[in-house]
């Protein structure tokens, strides 16, 4: 790719360099006084609701919101928003039902609840699920939030990836998760701000303004959105969204470590329904305000030539993914276009940093805490969870650099989720609403999902689309589950 850092002078790099050292101080000074792993992992259980709420969508959302989203629009339509309509739901339904569970007695994962039900097994084999589709989710994310940092620079993929998750890296391994609530909250608002300003900025660089571009956005049929027909692949329906993307928010905010863990950091059952709640009211305008983005590039591109060429991915696919950084690069004023970069930065630096977060939460509270034979002392556990932190951040590096040839980043990210997101959300509903039992029906129905998800995904590439996978999996789980409980006359305890 060519050299792009040209495109930028003293005044963006004067705000992307005073940006960077801003949230990484913010970082260091939000997780000064840490000594336990109860403060590492959950952050002393005192972040007030509205923070944490900010930080789960800032979590969810990042660079694949920015970048991928606009994408999207780009080379289709708005029929995302249907998905966002599940999104909505499944807040509020978490909410009332799962998040009353979350502080009986000190959490530190979903996972836990999974122990109390069926024993140690169950709770480790929920933990290593969400590592590996975890890795590999955020693994993705951190390519997509190299896109810009790889045109800004002008340097190949690989060190773009090892800048970017070196500098999440510091603040996460110093502060811990109250780090990562406070500079995601902070990063929130930066890339709001962002979105909303290309949203009105794209109209006034063609000529008759807002009403002449929506009216050539609509000809074209990008302002598409409703689809009634009822399909399990793509394109997107109002079915998909209801049924389907509510289960898979079901499973991402309730047995997703990601999410779960900035929950777990509220000071009550009130603060983190509160938490919950505001992440619904927000997270529909946020989406619409970037898919209309990527609409309005569309159109402006349908008159003016990319000042930057996409590069081409296996099988000559283009990577729409590029489009608003290549915007952003060279049409966006200097200041401004140094603000927006900032704005991507933000967005993607929130959800890596979660990522490290909860990657090592999971590893060192559910699986090798619990492993140990020796007793060992709280400084021993914390300095490890530091360590951890490393560890995972290069399993990001390895994911991300394998993930460069991948033509559409949005729908990657969310399908290597769905291989244990059906497992996991089937564990946990059996371990709230069913009685207890023995570790091995829960295990082999877990199990069972996580094989059919991957034979459907190798066997019919593209034929079922994400967000029915959450529901398809738990489906297995459950009924798998039932059978071997049955067959076997195991009565729950």
């Amino acid at each position: 790719m060519e050299a792009t850092a040209s495109h930028l002078n003293a005044a963006d790099w004067t705000v992307i360099v005073v940006y960077l050292v801003g949230i990484v101080g913010l970082g260091v000074w939000a997780g000064r006084g840490q000594k336990t792993t109860r403060d590492y992992f959950l952050g002393r259980e005192e972040i007030p609701w509205w923070g944490v709420g900010l930080s789960i969508v800032a979590t969810e959302t990042s660079a694949l919101t920015f970048i991928g989203v606009p994408a999207m629009a780009y080379g289709g339509d708005l029929a995302l928003l249907q998905i966002i309509v599940g999104y909505v739901i499944a807040r509020v339904v978490l909410a009332v039902v799962l998040v009353p569970h979350y502080f009986k007695g000190e959490i530190y994962s979903a996972y836990q609840l999974l122990e109390h039900a069926f024993g140690p097994p169950a709770r480790r084999l929920a933990g290593g699920f969400f590592l590996v589709a975890g890795t590999l989710g955020a693994g993705v994310r951190v390519f997509v939030s190299c896109i810009p940092i790889q045109l800004m620079l002008g340097v190949d993929i690989l060190t773009a990836i090892l800048i970017f998750v070196g500098l999440s890296l510091v603040y996460t391994y110093l502060g811990g998760i109250k780090t990562v609530v406070w500079t995601d909250a902070a990063q929130f608002l930066l890339f709001v701000g962002g979105g909303v300003f290309a949203l009105f900025y794209i109209p006034t660089l063609l000529e008759g303004g807002w009403s002449t571009v929506l009216d050539e956005a609509r000809a074209a049929g990008k302002l598409n959105w409703l689809n009634l027909e009822l399909t399990l692949g793509l394109p997107f329906n109002l079915w998909m969204g209801l049924i389907g993307a509510t289960v898979h928010i079901l499973f991402s905010h309730g047995a997703d470590q990601l999410i779960v863990q900035q929950v777990l950091t509220c000071k009550s059952v009130a603060g983190g329904r509160r938490a919950l709640i505001l992440s619904a009211v927000i997270i529909f305008p946020l989406f619409l305000v970037f898919l209309l983005t990527g609409a309005l590039l569309w159109v402006y591109y349908q008159h003016h030539p990319l000042g930057i060429a996409i590069p081409e991915t296996t099988g000559g696919l283009k990577q729409n993914d590029y489009v608003f950084p290549i915007f952003i690069l060279t049409v966006v004023p200097h200041w401004l276009k140094g603000f927006l970069i900032v704005a991507v930065l933000s967005a993607a630096m929130s959800s890596v940093s979660a990522a490290l977060a909860a990657l090592s939460s999971v590893s060192m509270m559910d699986i090798l805490r619990g492993l140990s034979r020796h007793p060992r002392s709280e400084a021993y556990y914390f300095r490890l969870s530091r360590y951890a932190t490393v560890f995972w951040a290069a399993m990001l590096v390895l994911v991300a650099f394998v993930t460069r040839q991948a033509a559409f980043v949005f729908n990657l990210a969310f399908s290597l989720a769905g291989l244990t997101s059906g497992a996991m959300l089937g564990g946990l509903i059996l371990a709230v609403f069913f009685r207890r039992g023995a570790s091995g029906p829960v295990m082999a129905g877990m199990t069972s999902a996580f094989v059919a998800m991957v034979a459907l995904q190798a066997l019919f590439p593209g034929r079922v689309a994400w967000p029915w996978y959450t529901l398809m999996g738990a489906v297995v789980t459950l009924s798998v589950t039932f059978a071997i409980r049955r067959g076997t006359r195991q009565v729950p305890r």
